[in-house]
């Protein structure tokens, strides 16, 4: 729960742009401080901490994990946004690229929760929110790669929630489609958010959400919000 009267630290893994960097400022202006884990820094205008971290890399996470505990303590709020998609047919694709789409999206959040949980549950408090996608649980053509990864990650938050009861709040946050670089930043694909000709909300729609879930009074626990352009039939 955001306490105005205290101090909060937050990590937003990916949080240098699109709904990670929304969701970043929007805790800024709520009076978290906030560490961004990301490969690239982001813009100085947002005036947040950052750390360079690539989350498929274990060694990248250890580190992370090191300069966080030395310089600013046991976050109160860990926010794993950071994920990449991939369009790839299983018959044709290639099986390296979804083991980095598995490593970002899938070992990346786990070892972020394996490095940053315990202290939290040694503290007894903390909110852990996982930016998922609609896409989990929904086979489609080309995007199988994605939607396991997905899949998988909403099956660890449960995991996760049920481990940790009662002392860290879990939040599964699914949105739709987004308007942000998403899709350009694929590692393969050509489908873009015109194409699909069904809207799109903004990042800033899904910082409002993980803002909702962060200000439940303690003792309840908002475990999965979906968010989609009322237009989206999936």
């Amino acid at each position: 729960m955001i306490n105005n009267g205290s101090s909060r630290l937050a990590i937003v893994t990916g949080g240098s742009s699109g709904i990670g960097r929304a969701v970043a400022n929007k805790l800024q202006q709520n009076g978290v401080t906030v560490i961004v884990a990301d490969k690239t820094e982001p813009s100085a205008e947002d005036k947040l901490i950052f750390k360079k971290c690539d989350v498929s890399s274990a060694k990248d996470i250890e580190a992370l994990y090191s300069w966080v505990s030395k310089n600013h303590g046991i976050p109160d709020y860990l926010i794993l946004n950071a994920g990449q998609g991939i369009q790839e047919k299983l018959s044709e694709g290639d099986p390296e690229k979804w083991q980095q789409v598995i490593h970002t999206n899938l070992m990346g959040p786990l070892r972020c929760i394996r490095a940053f949980t315990p202290g939290m549950l040694e503290r007894k408090s903390g909110n852990v929110i996982f930016i998922s996608s609609v896409s989990a649980n929904q086979p489609h053509p080309y995007g199988g790669i994605y939607s396991a990864s997905k899949t998988a990650l909403e099956v660890i938050a449960e995991t996760l929630r049920l481990e940790t009861i009662p002392h860290l709040n879990v939040t599964v946050v699914s949105p739709g489609i987004v308007k942000t670089d998403f899709f350009e930043n694929q590692i393969s694909g050509n489908n873009n958010v015109e194409d699909m000709g069904m809207g799109a909300i903004s990042a800033e729609e899904i910082a409002e959400d993980v803002l909702y879930a962060l200000k439940k009074k303690p003792g309840t626990s908002i475990n999965k919000i979906v968010t989609r352009p009322n237009l989206q039939t999936f």
